[in-house]
């Protein structure tokens, strides 16, 4: 609404409303006062306070308050620590994607195999070229295992950093292992940690726990063709040995000189 003043006297006092007679001289307080009637009223909204793990574009994130007044040191705050293992090595072939995973377990798994298992069983055995298939038997066993202890050290990481996100109350030592202190997550700490434990832990251990399970069935088969054929190798040889003892016909042996010559076996067991 426009706001005049008329003027009734050397000080006139200001009125609300424009007087109906053309006598007074009108004089707008505000100039250009009709434009600003049709202009429409602005609102301002509060700002809302983002979490710090969307701050900065979700990359470097900010500390929150509560984070602010955590006394946990910042390599042992469980976040931090799923940060660091995620790319550390050989963690995080554990959190990539699954045909990498697979592809350098192979790869680890096989160049041991070829380049150190394969010639310790190799050049350890005696006449390796009589019984090829015992070596390379051993030097698979031996990249199986090689990579089944690689996967158990990345599945103890993962499940104890696993464990400190979804529990509510964080171990950590000031200066050394002799002032241990725990601290209880506030309530954001609590629910951000257990969504990322859930969300990003746990799908790897379960990864973990598929391919130790392999890695074990792998590990046992080559056992077992291994105790396969040392034993068929056992027996063959046994067959072939007995076959040897036998009599041939025309050829000197105990049997016929003690059914020919009885007198030179006298004394001897099993003359009849």
């Amino acid at each position: 609404m426009a706001i005049i003043l008329v003027e009734l006297s050397p000080k006139p006092p200001p009125v609300l409303f424009a007087p109906s007679t053309t006598n007074f001289h009108l004089a707008p307080i505000i100039p250009f006062a009709k434009s600003r009637l049709h202009r429409h009223p602005t609102y301002k909204f509060p700002k809302i306070p983002l979490s710090s793990s969307f701050r900065n574009g979700g990359n470097t994130p900010s500390p929150s308050p509560s984070e602010t007044d955590c006394p946990v040191p910042l390599d042992q705050q469980p976040i931090n620590e799923f940060q660091n293992l995620s790319t550390s090595f050989p963690f995080s072939w554990a959190s990539g994607d699954i045909v990498e995973y697979f592809s350098r377990l192979f790869v680890t798994g096989a160049s041991f195999a070829f380049l150190i298992g394969l010639p310790v069983a190799w050049f350890g055995s005696v006449r390796p070229e009589t019984e090829p298939l015992k070596p390379i038997l051993a030097g698979l066993s031996s990249g199986i295992l090689v990579v089944s202890l690689a996967v158990v050290r990345m599945y103890l990481g993962w499940a104890y950093v696993g464990n400190r996100l979804l529990s509510a109350t964080v171990e950590y030592e000031e200066t050394g292992w002799y002032d241990g202190q725990i601290w209880v997550k506030t309530a954001e700490v609590l629910a951000r940690d257990r969504l990322l434990g859930s969300f990003s832990v746990k799908p790897v251990l379960s990864r973990l726990k598929y391919t130790l399970l392999t890695l074990a069935t792998s590990l046992l088969v080559c056992v077992l063709l291994f105790i396969n054929v040392d034993g068929a190798q056992k027996g063959s040889q046994l067959t072939s040995e007995a076959a040897m003892d036998r009599a041939i016909p025309g050829a000197y042996n105990d049997e016929s000189a003690r059914s020919f010559e009885p007198d030179a076996f006298c004394g001897e067991p099993g003359l009849s």
